[in-house]
């Protein structure tokens, strides 16, 4: 699709077109268990449900969503068993990084353990979840909607400097959560996790924009990962630190999870303070300039 004929609905609608294609070729390689299918359909759906929301108003009032609260059902029916396997490989490669005296492999083990059990204790969500009509009904939604797209005429602009004002706002949008989170006091984790999902949904904007806008938006993305990820690992290390902390209480192992809880508490600071330089790359205003 040749940028300067190119509307922003042809481009939305190829974008959740191709998600929705992702989302449904996945379901027998999670049904498997294959390695990071779970994931990739996690991701699918986030990506699908950010389409959705952030170009909502390209489409007949409400007429998204409802697609886009079973994107997030199914979203958080995958997220609980991926994000224990996540949590359980973080935590068991960084035991194994403690000093000697900390038992690093006995506490590694411990680790693999505790992670292999809440998998297969939360798997079952997964498979009912795809067994479910709700899936089918999903599935049947983006099928409908893909068939005949209740378009308002809006749509019909010109791709390059709508894509481009939409990624202008989901900029602002994570420049205010982060402010937010650098002024936050005790509910600093949870504003700056709101900050990293902001930054995701920019980085999804310019993802979208792409096919043609170019290097360009290939640039905004690349920025908005870089925020997405030091937020991220700021999250990874909170949520390893209270289960490191939960794991402790009684395990006769207080030493070393306690060196490890250090550890992720770290990890958290080192994030923290590596936000501000990533932040800078990406909040320039030329950044999301597509023309």
């Amino acid at each position: 699709m040749a940028a300067e004929v190119a509307t922003v609905g042809a481009v939305v609608l190829d974008r959740i077109g191709e998600q929705a294609a992702v989302l449904a070729g996945l379901d027998e390689a999670v049904r498997a268990d294959e390695p990071d299918a779970v994931h990739r359909m996690r991701v699918a759906c986030r990506r699908l449900r950010s389409a959705l929301r952030t170009y909502r108003r390209l489409f007949a009032p409400g007429a998204t969503d409802e697609l886009v609260a079973e994107l997030r059902w199914l979203g958080a029916a995958l997220g609980r068993a991926r994000d224990r396997e996540v949590l359980g490989e973080r935590l068991a490669a960084r035991a194994r990084e403690l000093p000697e005296p900390c038992g690093p492999e006995r506490i590694a083990q411990l680790l693999e353990r505790w992670a292999r059990a809440e998998y297969r204790r939360v798997r079952p969500e997964v498979v009912a979840a795809l067994d479910s009509p709700r899936r089918r009904a999903l599935a049947d939604g983006l099928a409908a909607l893909l068939a005949a797209p209740p378009l308002r005429g809006r749509a019909g602009r010109a791709a390059v400097p709508e894509l481009a004002r939409v990624a202008a706002r989901e900029q602002r949008r994570t420049a205010e959560r982060i402010r937010s989170a650098t002024a936050a006091g005790p509910g600093r984790a949870a504003a700056l996790h709101e900050a990293r999902k902001a930054a995701k949904r920019a980085r999804y904007a310019g993802e979208t924009a792409g096919p043609v806008a170019g290097r360009a938006a290939r640039r905004y993305v690349e920025r908005m990962k870089a925020v997405q990820e030091v937020l991220g690992e700021h999250q990874d290390a909170v949520v390893a630190a209270v289960a490191v902390r939960e794991r402790a209480a009684g395990s006769g192992e207080e030493f070393g999870y306690g060196v490890l809880y250090g550890l992720e508490l770290a990890a958290a600071g080192a994030a923290r303070a590596e936000l501000p330089a990533v932040w800078a790359r990406a909040s320039g205003r030329e950044l999301a300039r597509f023309t």
